[in-house]
């Protein structure tokens, strides 16, 4: 029978990041504080950038290994990423990690930080704090069981499933890559095919240049403002809804599923408050909240191409908010986008729309993953349920 120890004895160590504030820069290496850490994953996209100079010192004494457990200290606490990489290019602050120094150790640590015992243990931890916050101690003494073999045969089922999530998002990221490769190869560089099946400009297509844009583009093209594409519509809170089949966006993607819909279809979302470059495409019915915008598409086979000619504006720049970053519809608007010929356009919207299923289908296929794993994850953590 496995005996109750705290979380330093079972791990190498047990540490966190850095407690200053590095300077943000415009190149170098990602700081990830806790709110980076979202449903199991890593989002480097919304992390900022430090000096090498600072990755290095912060790494002197808060260097994150291959199997190390990041824990969110502070926010959403109890918040977890496990990495698997050999190759960690980024530094720490407001994490916890714990350290096991051990392959199946830290596989046993990680699903067990997930259970209901361990997520009481932060409760009662964190009962009557107004900042939520559960220090370095509290990390060190967490209980854990003392691990054996048979404590890691019960969670084999769940790594499996996991690895299946992974790999269906690695598929996801591998095909976005490609249709941005795409848009840029045709929107960019000019270079879709011309009526001989050749790349346009390589192959001299025409070229003219506008004023506006102050630089060259295909003969027959033209430029409107982002208006002539979209309707910019603003969400509405969500409260007041129960849990249903329909997606409510947030800025870090959805956040709950509820029993009603805003609007039905393609739309582009964008944040009007927080983290203004988080924009996603959707083509379903949703509801988002009152600090997103969503848009009626008014252009047929324009909805991708939009999204892919604003995916890389940094909107933060376009920022009006003198304290929290914010956005307004008008500023959207204003913004120039090429009008394609329209057959360039159906080609384009055809071509990735395929793409887009596929990653649909793998999302869909991963919430059904997900759950699936937490339904298991507390009955084989107690050992009500045994998987040979």
């Amino acid at each position: 029978m496995s005996e109750w120890i705290k979380a330093e004895e079972y791990c190498v160590s047990v540490f966190d990041g850095t407690h200053d504030t590095p300077k943000v820069t415009e190149t170098g290496y990602k700081l990830v504080t806790s709110k980076n850490i979202l449903s199991n994953t890593l989002d480097l996209n919304s992390a900022y950038y430090i000096s090498e100079e600072d990755f290095a010192n912060i790494n002197k004494r808060s260097k994150v290994k291959q199997y190390d457990i990041l824990f969110s200290m502070i926010g959403t606490v109890g918040s977890l990423y496990f990495e698997t990489s050999d190759t960690i290019d980024y530094a720490i602050k407001n994490i916890g990690v714990f350290s096991c120094g051990n392959k199946e150790k830290a596989e046993w640590l990680y699903y067990y930080l997930q259970s209901n015992y361990a997520q009481q243990y932060i409760k009662r931890y964190l009962n009557g704090a107004v900042q939520k916050f559960l220090p370095l101690k509290g990390l060190r003494e967490f209980p854990v069981l003392q691990f054996n073999n048979e404590l890691h045969n019960r969670i084999k089922i769940l790594l499996s499933i996991d690895q299946k999530i992974q790999t269906n998002n690695q598929i996801n990221q591998e095909l976005e890559a490609m249709v941005k490769t795409l848009h840029d190869y045709w929107f960019v560089q000019f270079d879709f095919p011309d009526q001989n099946g050749k790349p346009y400009k390589s192959s001299g297509g025409k070229m003219v240049y506008h004023p506006e844009l102050k630089r060259e583009i295909p003969e027959g093209w033209g430029v409107e403002k982002l208006s002539h594409f979209l309707t910019i519509k603003n969400g509405k809170d969500h409260k007041h809804l129960q849990d249903g089949e329909f997606a409510v966006y947030g800025s870090g993607g959805i956040i709950r599923m509820v029993t009603d819909y805003l609007y039905s279809g393609e739309s582009i979302l964008f944040p009007r408050k927080g983290t203004l470059n988080n924009v996603m495409y959707v083509n379903e019915k949703f509801w988002t909240v009152d600090t997103m915008f969503y848009s009626e598409v008014n252009k047929n086979n324009s909805a991708l191409y939009v999204f892919y000619s604003v995916k890389d504006i940094d909107f933060n720049k376009l920022n009006t908010g003198t304290g929290v970053p914010s956005m307004t519809s008008s500023i959207l608007y204003d913004l120039n986008i090429i009008v394609p010929e329209e057959n360039i356009l159906e080609k384009f919207n055809t071509i990735v729309k395929q793409n887009y299923e596929t990653i649909k289908l793998n999302s869909i296929q991963n919430q059904e993953l997900i759950q699936l794993r937490d339904w298991l994850l507390p009955m084989l953590m107690n050992g009500q349920v045994k998987v040979e």
